[in-house]
């Protein structure tokens, strides 16, 4: 009897860590003028908010290992959603500025924003040759959000 308990206890105990995992994500947010971005809001799962990046555009955040989707968000920029590949703890994000275009339509708006949407890992290497990032290429997927959607 005194086998049986011990081992259903141990194997409640390593279930429980098991759901508890968190991993550790670092990494830095710029502009796509290089520029660094403060204080821009970190969110998972769409509504929580986790943490925000410092002065300089760093952050550090835990977040349970279930979790694949980060969203990025600051006043004058356009939403980041990266989805991590599974080995990725070095995120480094490049914001795209957000602008407002007058008497033109969504799609021609969106073909606008998805050209500059794909000079983002140009972008990315860039700020690695110029040391602002620690890796040459992303570990991570960004996805394009558009503003017009096809019915």
């Amino acid at each position: 009897m005194k086998r049986l308990l011990i081992i259903c206890l141990v194997f409640s105990v390593s279930i429980i860590s098991l759901y508890s995992q968190n991993i550790t994500i670092k990494g830095r947010v710029i502009t796509e003028d290089l520029e660094i971005s403060p204080y821009t809001q970190i969110v998972i799962n769409d509504t929580v908010k986790v943490d925000k990046t410092n002065l300089n555009g760093y952050f550090q955040i835990d977040i349970p290992i279930s979790v694949k989707k980060i969203l990025f968000m600051n006043i004058g920029m356009e939403l980041a959603s990266i989805e991590l590949v599974d080995k990725c703890d070095e995120v480094e994000v490049i914001m795209m500025l957000s602008c407002t275009d007058d008497f033109i339509t969504l799609k021609r708006v969106d073909r606008h924003r998805k050209k500059r949407f794909r000079k983002l890992p140009e972008l990315h290497k860039e700020a690695f040759e110029k040391g602002i990032f620690k890796t040459a290429k992303a570990c991570y997927r960004h996805e394009f959000i558009p503003y017009y959607e096809k019915k």
